[in-house]
């Protein structure tokens, strides 16, 4: 984990585009989505949405942030579509992330260290996220008198048009709200361009102070579009896994069985790994163990993407495995 700036960051938003305020009409960015929700800018908290190429998915989650005092977009610098006017249209603060060819920093990190936060208390929303108002009023009640430095979100995940409320998949908890000075993603062993894309995915926040807390409603999540995104998706993410697995997750949050969500799960895949027939126990534990079956087709088809995910996570592993045997040997 790297450690909280000592200096005030001198990184700059980006100058208005000159397509945002047409955008501002053309999507109604200033109209209050129906509802009950706190008043605009009301809450003391800084919303960080990393994003590359999200033109689709932006207007539907940006509306939904009003509420905050202050809204942060990410940009990577190879983003091609309508990304930087349209957050600046509905009002966030635009950054522009490039991405080194070292690996490091990725995003996220990047942007904890580099952007002027204006509030104590950070939010980290994808753009294919959606905050509720019963999310974004239990913020609020929470930052008034907080008991912990960083608090789990549970994540309601949509695939093929369905809630899938099983195959381990609700409730999922992401450490997602934090005070800005005391939470960094993890950086684990010394990964570096894994080829799994310029933002945190499946690294985790780390608290030094362990001090965390659960929110009880949910963040809404339509990650995959369409069959086609998951598969390309989860082909990048399984080079990062693959490069994790190589350095024995050191660096990262340390696999517990007792410790908090995000560490009993890295125990558990630690110590099922290298189960024989892994991809096809993935399938049986998510369908019937989980319970994936209740989930219909969609649960059906989830589990078999699943244990496609570790089949080729283990394969890129033994992959590198090798790739490090024979630059030995020919050393």
């Amino acid at each position: 984990m790297t450690a909280p700036p000592t200096t005030r960051p001198t990184t700059r938003p980006l100058d208005r585009h000159p397509l945002a305020d047409a955008l501002c009409g053309e999507l109604a960015a200033e109209t209050l989505p129906p509802g009950q929700w706190p008043e605009p800018g009301s809450v003391p908290v800084s919303i960080l949405v990393p994003v590359k190429n999200e033109e689709s998915n932006l207007p539907d989650c940006l509306r939904l942030l009003r509420w905050a005092g202050q809204v942060v977009v990410v940009d990577s610098h190879t983003s091609a579509d309508r990304t930087v006017p349209i957050s600046q249209a509905f009002g966030a603060e635009v950054y522009d992330f490039r991405y080194s060819a070292s690996g490091w920093p990725k995003k996220k990190n990047w942007a904890l260290d580099s952007v002027q936060w204006k509030h104590d208390w950070v939010l980290v929303v994808d753009a294919d996220e959606r905050v509720t108002p019963e999310l974004a009023h239990e913020v609020e009640r929470i930052l008034r008198h907080p008991t912990a430095d960083a608090y789990f979100l549970k994540r309601r995940f949509y695939f093929m048009g369905r809630w899938i409320r099983h195959c381990g998949y609700y409730p999922v908890w992401n450490l997602r709200l934090f005070r800005h000075a005391q939470g960094r993603y993890e950086r684990i062993g010394s990964l570096g361009d894994t080829a799994s894309g310029d933002n945190e995915i499946h690294e985790h926040v780390v608290v030094p102070t362990r001090r965390f807390d659960f929110l009880k409603h949910d963040l809404i999540h339509y990650a995959y579009p369409d069959l086609s995104t998951w598969v390309e998706k989860h082909n990048r993410y399984s080079n990062w896994e693959a490069h994790a697995m190589v350095a024995g997750y050191a660096g990262g949050v340390k696999p517990a069985l007792f410790g908090d969500p995000v560490a009993r799960r890295r125990w558990l895949k630690v110590r099922s790994r290298w189960l024989p027939g892994r991809p096809l126990w993935r399938f049986l534990y998510s369908y019937l163990f989980q319970g994936g079956f209740l989930d219909g087709v969609a649960g059906y088809y989830l589990c078999w993407m699943l244990a496609w995910y570790e089949f080729l996570s283990i394969a890129k592993f033994r992959e590198l495995k090798n790739q490090a045997r024979q630059s030995e040997s020919s050393s």
